[in-house]
């Protein structure tokens, strides 16, 4: 990835936020990284943490292949609606097409949070409506900001409701499918 003098897009003060990103579809972990790279490639965010890839069971739909998810703190200047733009874009630029809802996808990129601020839109509500309920984004979440709080509630503390879920670092070894073409 870039270096830290990257220079980011946006007029806005420079602003923490989190981010979950999930597929099931192709070199799953291999997603999960390019949609980071193309992230801070363009500006769009300053990467400062990323978590470990973890294999999780799917959500909502549960008629799909396993899930690689993983969390990444960093730094941007946009605006949480042209934050959401930028990232369906790259989803959009990595092949994602229109699915069921929770269906399968080749990267979802999710804004978590975004600094401080409560946001409450038709198109986006941060902190993130779900965050407290899934298991596959606080316990990335809790491995890069185990100190964080959101909404005066513990990242680390939820995530810990979550212990006997089946969710695990990914393996170096496990079996990756043919890659999907987003490259």
């Amino acid at each position: 990835m870039p270096p830290n003098s990257l220079e980011l897009l946006g007029e806005g003060p420079l602003t923490q936020i989190g981010l979950g990103l999930g597929s099931n579809i192709g070199d799953k972990a291999g997603n999960i990284r390019h949609a980071l790279a193309l992230l801070q490639d363009r500006g769009i965010v300053r990467v400062t943490a990323i978590s470990s890839i973890y294999r999780t069971a799917p959500w909502g739909y549960v008629e799909q292949d396993f899930f690689a998810n993983a969390c990444a703190l960093g730094e941007t200047r946009l605006k949480p609606l042209e934050l959401l733009a930028a990232t369906n874009a790259v989803e959009r630029d990595m092949g994602r097409e229109p699915s069921v809802r929770w269906g399968p996808r080749l990267i979802d990129i999710d804004i978590l949070f975004h600094g401080d601020e409560r946001f409450e839109h038709a198109q986006l509500n941060l902190p993130h409506k779900d965050l407290f309920e899934r298991a596959f984004v606080l316990v990335p979440l809790a491995e890069i900001a185990p100190g964080l709080s959101l909404s005066g509630r513990s990242i680390k503390d939820a995530a810990a409701r979550f212990a006997e879920e089946p969710i695990e670092k990914w393996s170096s070894e496990e079996t990756k499918a043919p890659p999907s073409g987003a490259g």
